[in-house]
């Protein structure tokens, strides 16, 4: 927060001469120029406080897009229940996060591992924290969640989604954002007590290791002790395409989580009145907000580009799924460097981001791993690798500006490899710690038999024996049923065989 020059009488009076009523004319001086002061710092605090509230706003929308975007990758006979899923995620997420994720999260002074105030927004507004930090910070955190929901649709019972939200909100996210973005975290780069990690401090700008790698593993996980969905690997062990049912939805929720993305990345300087106290009056944190938003525009736009034109070559058709995911994973990959990079190093970031995706989509199926939405894949995958862009190209003026003078910068930039060393130290540990607390719980809820649904819910659909009906008028065209009248959805797969009256695709049974 910006800070304005006091005024003291006892300065001013001398300057008055010996003129009369000198100290009282310098009283009422500073009595104005304070007054004048404090409604400038007043004016400041509500500017900064209106941005992280809109910002807020916007990371809240991306649940949305979360939500249309799951709701299309899956099957229609599913689609209330990944709905419904979505909006726990909000809902348990919001109670989990009041009552003990923020104080883990941001909790001090505390140690380097766990915050351990604020419990229930204890003490809250401070002069460190207002309530719109709590509310950007639960955007955050219920979005790690819904990453995770993605991985382990169409097959997971209700009440291990109510567990799994609760716990990985309240308590496995907020541990790791205390490490990277609290000052006193052991990770962050911001840390003002201790020593920084390698005299560094790992740069997670807006949250590619915090966000989307945490709820990229949590998913790997759920959906590793789980399993594929039934279908999705025939007896051969072939893969077996599961098609979502809405290419619109798709594209819907990837526009929604694209204009999110402005609130989740040039939102998290917190703050926009701030200068940089340049020559340059122009110059500013408005200037690098604005930076932000072009450097994660830039990503995005690569990687989708990138991955419409690999997949043509590799598959040989346009696909638009891919595409959006492709786009996503640029996104998520940016969001750790984007306020410390050049734009065209967002481009760099972009391109590697779509073949990264690629690659582990191409691991996943050799393992015989089902994610309907790919969000190990995205978010853990790309969430990687966008740590490690950070540590190569950070640029030693944006990493001065944003963190402080004289840090280590990106090792390809000239900065040396201590930054590069952190950000993989955080890799590491992100991974270590989401697998020791995840893990087990996904496999504690199997064994009690609370994760997977039974294969006859499964194979006739969440909606239908779980949620009181399909949310459309859906046939599945197997041949092996009536379907009621009225407005009716048909998917359409491509086929090579010539269409005959009982020629049915076997990548249409479910």
């Amino acid at each position: 927060m910006a800070s304005f020059p006091t005024c003291s009488a006892e300065e001013l009076t001398p300057l008055l001469g010996l003129a009369a009523n000198a100290t009282a004319a310098a009283d009422y001086i500073c009595t104005r120029f304070t007054a004048t002061s404090d409604k400038f710092s007043s004016t400041t605090y509500a500017i900064d406080n209106t941005y992280l509230l809109f910002s807020a706003y916007l990371v809240f929308a991306m649940q949305l897009g979360f939500a249309m975007l799951c709701a299309g990758s899956v099957r229609a006979k599913n689609t209330m229940n990944i709905m419904l899923t979505n909006v726990l995620d909000a809902a348990a997420g919001g109670i989990s996060y009041y009552i003990f994720g923020f104080a883990f999260a941001f909790g001090g002074p505390s140690n380097g591992f766990i915050g351990k105030h604020y419990f229930g927004l204890k003490s809250i507004p401070s002069s460190v924290f207002d309530y719109s930090f709590f509310l950007y910070q639960w955007a955050f955190a219920i979005a790690a969640a819904g990453i995770t929901s993605g991985s382990i649709a169409e097959r997971t019972q209700f009440v291990a989604y109510l567990i799994y939200s609760s716990f990985l909100t309240g308590f496995v996210y907020p541990i790791v954002s205390h490490w990277v973005w609290s000052s006193d975290g052991w990770a962050s780069a911001s840390r003002t007590s201790g020593s920084l990690l390698f005299g560094s401090g790992a740069i997670d700008f807006a949250g590619s290791g915090v966000v989307h790698m945490v709820g990229g593993i949590a998913g790997l996980w759920g959906a590793l002790i789980e399993g594929p969905r039934i279908g999705r690997f025939d007896r051969s062990g072939r893969s077996v395409v599961l098609r979502g049912h809405s290419g619109s939805l798709v594209v819907l929720g990837t526009f929604l989580l694209w204009f999110g993305w402005y609130g989740f990345n040039p939102g998290s300087f917190l703050t926009i009145s701030k200068s940089y106290g340049t020559s340059d009056v122009f110059y500013g944190q408005w200037s690098a907000v604005g930076r932000t938003a072009v450097t994660t525009t830039l990503a995005g736009c690569t990687a989708g580009l990138t991955t419409l034109f690999s997949k043509r070559l590799l598959v040989g058709h346009w696909n638009v799924t891919d595409v959006c995911n492709g786009l996503l994973g640029g996104l998520a990959a940016i969001t750790s460097g984007c306020a410390v990079v050049e734009p065209w190093a967002a481009i760099v970031c972009g391109f590697v981001a779509a073949w990264v995706l690629i690659g582990f989509n191409k691991l996943a199926e050799k393992l015989k791993y089902d994610d309907p939405l790919e969000a190990a894949q995205l978010h853990g995958g790309c969430g990687s690798w966008g740590l490690l862009f950070t540590g190569l190209f950070a640029k030693k003026q944006y990493v001065h500006e944003v963190y402080a003078t004289g840090r280590p910068y990106g090792l390809l930039m000239g900065g040396g490899g201590k930054l590069f060393a952190s950000q993989i130290i955080l890799i590491l540990v992100i991974i270590g710690w989401v697998t020791a607390t995840m893990g087990p719980l996904f496999f504690i809820l199997k064994k009690l038999k609370l994760l997977r649904v039974s294969k006859e819910d499964e194979m006739a659909g969440m909606d239908m024996t779980r949620h009181g009906g399909f949310a459309y008028v859906y046939h599945d065209d197997d041949g092996s049923s009536h379907p009621p009248p009225g407005f009716m959805m048909r998917r359409v797969e491509p086929s090579s065989a010539s269409p005959t009256p009982n020629n049915d695709s076997t990548s249409n049974v479910v």
